[in-house]
């Protein structure tokens, strides 16, 4: 290794150091660009309420009458409870897909990068959705 070689390692670690921040950021930014369930809404409605929160979780009561949908957004890891259930018309990283919401049903995931719902049934839809932090 020669002295210009030498000198190009610190320029070199600079570089690289400045492309993998850019990519970090960019990430975030694409991530933190959607609403949670809380700020995401239905033509500028709220459909989600924030009912608790502490230093151990947040519980939200969603509602959702027919017609009436929840635009994209994310989920961090959550549990979630239907206490009235309906017919939703839901998008995701999977594709599009009708499904039957029965009352009573729970679900749990390790959290969604993205999905949007509409309700195309014709009764209420009511759900807790419970995010531990």
């Amino acid at each position: 290794m020669n002295v210009n070689s030498i000198k190009l390692v610190p320029i070199l670690i600079a570089v690289l150091t400045v492309l993998l921040a850019t990519l970090i950021v960019r990430e975030l930014t694409n991530k933190n660009s959607l609403p949670d369930p809380a700020e995401a809404g239905w033509k500028g409605r709220t459909v989600c309420e924030v009912i608790e929160e502490n230093s151990k979780l947040r519980v939200l009561k969603c509602i959702f009458p027919p017609g009436v949908g929840h635009e994209r957004h994310y989920h961090l890891r959550h549990f979630g409870y239907t206490l009235a259930g309906s017919t939703f018309r839901i998008e995701d990283t999977t594709g599009i897909r009708e499904v039957i919401v029965p009352s009573g049903s729970h679900f749990s995931n390790d959290g969604i990068e993205w999905h949007q719902v509409l309700n195309i049934g014709d009764s209420t839809a009511v759900f807790l959705i419970i995010e531990p932090k």
